[in-house]
């Protein structure tokens, strides 16, 4: 029998504007809103993550985060 779907917490999120676009086209690729696409995703991260690339990246975004801010 499948889980049932509850959405038990909601918190407030910011987000960039180009990651708000991108979660919003794979919400609208996946016939999902915008809350249930963030679901599946943290739900399945191992699995949709590169691991290869997955450090690098989270590096270079931390780095650059502070300019961003401005």
């Amino acid at each position: 029998m499948p889980k049932r779907f509850r959405l038990t917490r909601r918190f407030p999120v910011a987000m960039t504007e180009d990651g708000y676009r991108r979660l919003r086209r794979f919400a609208q690729e996946a016939g999902l809103d915008e809350g249930e696409a963030l679901s599946f995703l943290f739900e399945n991260f191992d699995s949709v993550i590169n691991e290869d690339t997955f450090t690098h990246r989270l590096r270079v975004f931390n780095s650059e985060l502070e300019a961003r801010k401005k």
